[in-house]
Order: structure tokens, then sequence, then C-alpha cells
């Protein structure tokens, strides 16, 4: 393929990306904001409302929110794994600073307790998409310099919090899967979760910085850990404000960074 093809090329894609991440979304691309806060939950999108003052645009797939004061986008994308790479696609067109995961775990130490927050420094590649982004020898880590803010904030909060690594898996219903749960056992991860490993390899190879801030939402490592709707409810209600509370503040912090610096990285 010639250079003019590979321009050529490299000019659709940049045009279907960027009009996909309109349509999906219902906002206009100018207004994605260089620091994006990711999640999977809707009452996310609702407690930045009322920070921000702001409405949520929904479109077609996703919902997103932008506080241009702050410099900071909010964006719901769904769960799974094949949807958190669908939207780093699409973000890597609009050339983001920092982009941080506000997700949630399953932690699988007996010292892990609900509503304990996880750094997330590295995730195993157990979901298949982070394949099409890089080799399967490559880890999946996080962006060092955004789990530095991670870290500098949640301990400003005064939170208690854990760092390690989780394993990202397509597999909903493992819990139940006794042969899945040895293997478990035998890897020492600390939490399981459903994106973290495809949003940092897929951040890695569209040279985006790209990190997680895990709430521990259940405790799966017995039948009664498992989360269910009225222990849901309850992380929602006790943890998920100060959880965002955070993040806002991981952004800010970067923000204050020369931008220079957050590219150096690449």
């Amino acid at each position: 393929m010639g250079k003019n093809s590979r321009s050529s090329a490299e000019a659709l894609r940049e045009k279907i990306g960027r009009d996909s991440l309109e349509r999906y979304t219902n906002s206009p691309v100018a207004e994605f904001q260089p620091f994006i806060l990711l999640t999977n939950f809707s009452h996310y999108m609702t407690l930045f409302n009322e920070a921000s003052g702001r409405a949520t645009c929904r479109g077609s797939l996703m919902e997103v929110c932008h506080w241009p004061e702050e410099q900071i986008s909010i964006l719901n994308f769904g769960v799974g794994s094949p949807m958190a790479a669908l939207v780093i696609d699409l973000l890597a067109f609009v050339d983001p600073l920092a982009i941080l995961m506000l997700g949630m775990c399953g932690g699988l130490r007996k010292k892990h307790r609900l509503g304990d927050f996880f750094n997330t420094v590295a995730a195993i590649r157990d979901e298949g998409t982070s394949n099409h982004y890089m080799p399967p020898g490559v880890p999946a880590l996080a962006s060092f310099t955004v789990q530095k803010a991670v870290t500098t904030e949640v301990e400003a909060a005064k939170r208690f919090y854990h760092t390690g690594v989780v394993h990202t898996t397509n597999y909903r219903m493992w819990e139940f899967d006794d042969d899945f749960r040895a293997a478990l056992e035998r890897e020492k991860v600390s939490g399981i979760e459903m994106e973290c490993a495809t949003l940092f390899s897929a951040g890695f190879s569209r040279n985006l910085n790209v990190g997680a801030l895990l709430l521990i939402s259940d405790l799966p490592r017995t039948r009664r850990g498992i989360k269910t709707k009225e222990s849901s409810k309850r992380v929602f209600k006790e943890y998920a404000q100060p959880h965002l509370e955070i993040g806002i503040n991981v952004m800010r912090r970067l923000r204050e960074m020369e931008r220079g610096l957050l590219k150096k990285q690449w």
C-alpha cells in the first residue's frame, strides 16, 4: 500500500471513529475534555451531574457528561471487555491526556472489606479482546503517572486502599465454577473484574495514559460474599460518592502537571 493510500485510509478511519463517538454518545466531539473518567454505572453519571451542574448526553450506546470548567468528562460505556476496547478506540480520536476507570471489583483476599479502594497496577489478560491490541506476552499495566495520582488522592482523603493485580475475565458466572476458582487461587490475584486488562492494553497500543481506581463491591471468595441486589444498593449508597470525588480530584491533580510530562511516557 502506498503512502497516499495509507493516508487516505487513516483519514477515513478517523472520520468514522469521530462520527461513531458522536453517534454513540449524542455529544459533539469538540465538547470532550482532556481528562476523562470512565464508569459502568448511570448512578455515577447522576452524581457527576450534581457536582458539575451539567446534563448528561445520551446516545445510542453510551452516555457522557462534560465539565469544561474542570476540563473533565465522564463516560458510561457499559460493561465488559468489548465495550472497554470500543471506548478506548473512540476516545483515542480526541487524544485525551489521561483516562481513569472508576470501576468495581470482587475482592479475593480475606483482609478485603466492602467499600475498600483498590489501586490497580496491572491486570491478567483473560478476556480475549486485548489480544487484538498487544501480543499475548505483553503485560496489561496501568499508567504509573495516573496511579501515582490515585494513591496520592486516596491518602489525602484518608481512605483505606489495597494495591495489586486484578484478573480480567469475560466469564460472568465464574463464582459457581470450582475449576475457575482454583485457578484464581493459584494466580494469587487480589481482585477480579471485567475491563481493566482491555483498557490498559488498548490504551497502551493507542499511546494513552489509562489507569483505574476500583471499589471492592463484593467478596466472592465465598458464596455468601457474592454480590446481590441488596448488597449492590448498599455499595452505591455508601461508597459511590467518595469514589467519584476521589476520581475528580485525581484528574485535578493530573491537570496541574505540565502537559508535556503526561505525553512523555510515549
